[in-house]
């Protein structure tokens, strides 16, 4: 079967590509790819080409495809997991397989380290080791996109779950955020931050009783404000507050201000910038866990922590890159249940839009880029739909399912765009 693809040869070098796959063995699935939305990680990963640690050395040569959040139906289910898979059943993926025998060793990744299986394709397979890892979740919801969206929502689902606490004289640690805790979500307003807003909103199992989120943008916290809002989340009992910190004279003395003076629990660092992982720092309280979630592109980059503070009030940090299995499945029952992650996104396109987006992610503002591969589309931001209609008759239609959802993305708009938009040649 030919398919299209989004491949790596080097830095900075993504080809639109058509080629054969090769027949799946027994032990093999083919599949259709139908959406995947853009990650920043795969911008590093095209910027540092062999030097990143998920890439073969040998990309130049046998290149690999690109994506990792991404969804789509089987087509074809070989022998061996035939009792298990079907034809027709709706997928996603766990990209962190953790497989020692994989391309690159244990960090082998579907998007990352694969000829034959990425995101960014009409259709891919499917190797052993990703069933042998239980790596390929079905989904039973509607649509595809919350089942791409279910890997970013993981990795904030993991974050929360990696947070610890400890009790003064045990060498116990309690993991977890603090039920009914102070939380903060810092720089909180881009796409992973919305989606750990949302998760921390709706998660029945645990949640905190403040949630301060901050940024620097009021735009942007505008937005998540309007679609994460303050009276839902006291219908769940969380004082939630939106707050511009740039508009503060001392914003660590104010942020522990709103805590009474004790400073967080849980704090959350979703920008790799040094000022805001030291700000993170400063307002923890007792026994309060710093999360570093977001990954920097610099091998050397560094903050200052305040290791007094470490001593004497037993504060501490860990960091996540990515969900494990369960984090996904509890993501998958999430959006499978009706948690709608639409809000993430802000772009569509097709798949010739993605060599271009993913090389140039940071300088695109928005949340996700939502990619669906069968398509021709440019990366278009949802609030454009409107003026692109008067001229286009599906975006005309798009603007107005969109404007029935408050501006945001839905099943209806993707169904609409899968029946109607032009194909890819």
């Amino acid at each position: 079967m030919k398919t299209k693809a989004v491949r790596l040869y080097g830095k900075k070098d993504l080809r639109l590509e058509e080629f054969d796959l090769p027949p799946i063995k027994d032990n093999e699935i083919l599949a259709k790819v139908v959406s995947d939305s853009l990650c920043m990680s795969s911008y590093k990963a095209s910027s540092q080409g062999t030097d990143h640690k998920r890439i073969p050395d040998d990309v130049a040569e046998n290149p690999i495809i690109v994506g990792h959040e991404f969804a789509g139906e089987l087509i074809e289910v070989g022998s061996k997991w035939q009792d298990k898979f079907k034809a027709g059943d709706k997928f996603s993926i766990q990209p962190a397989i953790n497989y020692e025998d994989g391309p690159v060793g244990i960090l082998s990744a579907p998007g990352y380290s694969y000829q034959h299986i990425g995101g960014n394709a009409t259709y891919v397979i499917i190797p052993n080791e990703v069933m042998e890892q239980d790596c390929l979740l079905p989904y039973h919801g509607e649509g595809f996109y919350p089942a791409s969206l279910a890997e970013p929502l993981s990795c904030v689902i993991g974050a929360m779950h990696a947070n610890y606490h400890t009790t003064p004289g045990s060498y116990v640690h309690k993991m977890e955020i603090v039920e009914g805790g102070k939380m903060a979500i810092l720089a909180g307003v881009g796409p992973m931050g919305l989606a750990a807003i949302n998760y921390a909103l709706n998660r029945d199992d645990r949640r905190p009783s403040l949630l301060v989120i901050t940024d620097i943008d009021q735009t942007r916290l505008d937005r998540a404000a309007s679609l994460y809002t303050v009276d839902f989340a006291k219908s769940r009992g969380i004082n939630l507050r939106y707050i511009n910190t740039a508009t503060m004279k001392d914003a660590n003395a104010e942020l522990r201000e709103i805590t009474g003076g004790e400073g967080y629990d849980d704090v959350f660092v979703f920008a790799p910038v040094k000022q805001v992982i030291e700000q993170g720092d400063a307002i923890l309280g007792f026994d309060g866990c710093l999360n570093f979630f977001a990954g920097p592109n610099d091998p050397n980059f560094k903050a200052e922590l305040n290791f007094y503070n470490v001593h004497y009030a037993y504060t501490h940090i860990v960091g996540t890159s990515g969900g494990n299995n369960e984090d996904m499945l509890e993501a998958l029952d999430m959006m499978g249940k009706g948690l709608d992650p639409a809000g993430l996104i802000t772009h569509i396109g097709g798949l010739d839009a993605v060599a271009d987006a993913t090389n140039n992610l940071p300088d695109i503002p928005g949340g996700k880029k939502l990619i669906y591969t069968h398509i021709t589309m440019p990366l278009t931001p949802i609030s454009d739909f409107a003026k692109l209609g008067e001229s286009n008759d599906v975006f005309k239609q798009l603007a107005s399912i969109c404007d029935k959802n408050k501006g945001l993305w839905s099943v209806e708009a993707e169904t609409y765009l899968l029946e109607n938009a032009d194909k890819l040649a």
